[in-house]
């Protein structure tokens, strides 16, 4: 994959990330965390809180004064059932806890740490060059901080008004800005799309008649 369509790619996984929310693929990812690696924990704390709901459900049937054996049996049972639960809650909390940890580093590297270290990786480097004369004097601003100014060759040259231009260079941070840019200009198109849409829709539009 050629560097520009690989920081394309980054970018705009980054922002999808953002856009979707790091909670909500946080909370997806540890379902099936779950069923993977803790397979049995899951299951454990649905028989679990099935089988305190069942014993609470009986208890409240059973008279404390005409069968205090049975409530008191049942009353230990659902404080036991109660008390293995809490223990099962701080296991799988302390669980989710460190893959959240595990899942928010992973998503860094692979986004942010990936374009600062291609960034940093290829900061002398052109992204592609641009025609001569396109921006004049402000083509430094594209090849910030360190890209090369022009491509010194000689068919790159072109006569302006008596001054010679050299070609531009776009630099890996400024495309990696300009990536970002076109692709939140793109979501908020989107989201205003599918928000008129909405509002033309055949359910609105019935609505709108009924009120």
């Amino acid at each position: 994959m050629s560097l520009i369509l690989a920081i394309v790619c980054l970018v705009f996984l980054a922002e999808l990330i953002s856009w979707i929310g790091k909670s909500v693929l946080i909370g997806w990812f540890y379902v099936l965390y779950l069923r993977v690696f803790y397979p049995t924990l899951a299951e454990k704390q649905k028989k679990l809180k099935t089988d305190i709901l069942n014993t609470k459900a009986e208890l409240l049937k059973t008279s404390a004064q005409d069968q205090f054996a049975k409530w008191a049996k049942l009353r230990r049972s659902v404080d036991k059932g109660l008390a293995d639960l809490e223990k099962l809650n701080n296991e799988m909390s302390s669980v989710k806890t460190s893959f959240s940890v595990k899942f928010s580093s992973g998503i860094w590297i692979c986004t942010t740490g990936a374009q600062f270290v291609i960034g940093w990786w290829y900061r002398k480097a052109a992204i592609f060059y641009l025609p001569p004369g396109w921006f004049g004097p402000l083509a430094w601003v594209l090849a910030f901080p360190f890209a090369p100014k022009g491509k010194q060759m000689p068919f790159v040259h072109h006569l302006i008004d008596g001054v010679t231009w050299s070609s531009g260079a776009v630099s890996v941070g400024m495309w990696q800005m300009a990536c970002r840019r076109v692709i939140k200009i793109g979501e908020r198109a989107a989201k205003e799309l599918a928000a008129s849409y909405a509002t033309m829709s055949p359910a609105s539009v019935s609505e709108k008649k009924t009120s």
